[in-house]
């Protein structure tokens, strides 16, 4: 079997405040906020149940379902790489560009 793991982040303003890894079975706080937050989701034994089961009832399922377009595809992609010159917009050293089609 495929390792699965399910990662649901919570950010605001561009923060990880708090966040739920099946790996490691209940949500971790980042900030005070989310160490509250987290405090409060994990004395849920409804919700740690919930989560810890969607592994398997979200994460494994659609990654059955979704694993004929993803993972057993086998045309190989069209890869390009093209420098793009500095502009007077966004001066300084040019950039590359890489684009992937199928």
């Amino acid at each position: 079997t495929e390792k699965v793991r399910l990662v649901e982040r919570y950010i605001y303003n561009r923060q990880q405040y708090v966040m739920f890894d099946s790996d490691v079975g209940h949500y971790v706080g980042f900030t005070p906020f989310g160490e509250k937050q987290a405090r409060h989701w994990n004395s849920s034994p409804a919700r740690l149940k919930y989560m810890r089961a969607a592994v398997d009832t979200l994460c494994r399922y659609n990654y059955e379902v979704f694993r004929p377009f993803t993972v057993e595809r086998r045309v190989p992609p069209s890869v390009s790489i093209s420098l793009v010159p500095p502009s007077s917009s966004q001066p300084g050293p040019g950039r590359l560009l890489c684009s992937v089609m199928d």
